[in-house]
């Protein structure tokens, strides 16, 4: 389902207990860095994915290369990557039993995207989960 209701987004968010950040960089002035700590800070299992980065530590958290390096199934993955890479990433998501994709801001690739609803995945485009836990909090609402 396509996610866009204020609802929606603090169900799947409260619904969300592991999450594989794609695109996860080492560099502390880097979206992905930054909201790998906040993910951390606010309760979540992270797990950073980047192949150039494989075996390094962000935030404590040890970096694998791929998807399909990780053990257990993820809830969620946080796409930090360019749009053109989405399909992949979404057969990726889905091969590994993912049950949504979160693409961040700019992140928008409309077949990736009909592709990840086909797979019955929950899907969120074009936002930032950084900054919609704290939007939603202010609403009074619980994520």
């Amino acid at each position: 389902m396509l996610l866009h209701s204020d609802a929606d987004l603090a169900g799947l968010l409260r619904r969300t207990k592991t999450i594989a950040l794609l695109g996860a960089s080492l560099k502390p002035e880097r979206p992905s860095y930054q909201v790998c700590c906040f993910l951390l800070a606010q309760g979540f299992q992270v797990i950073p994915v980047n192949p150039g980065l494989a075996g390094q530590r962000l935030a404590g958290q040890e970096i694998v290369g791929q998807l399909s390096d990780i053990a257990p199934t993820v809830d969620l993955v946080d796409v930090f990557r360019n749009s053109a890479s989405l399909p992949q990433v979404v057969e990726e998501a889905h091969a590994h039993g993912a049950k949504a994709i979160w693409t961040q801001i700019n992140v928008v690739h409309q077949q990736a995207i009909d592709s990840a609803l086909a797979h019955g995945m929950d899907v969120v485009v074009d936002k930032c989960p950084a900054i919609e836990m704290p939007r939603l909090r202010g609403l009074g609402m619980e994520v």
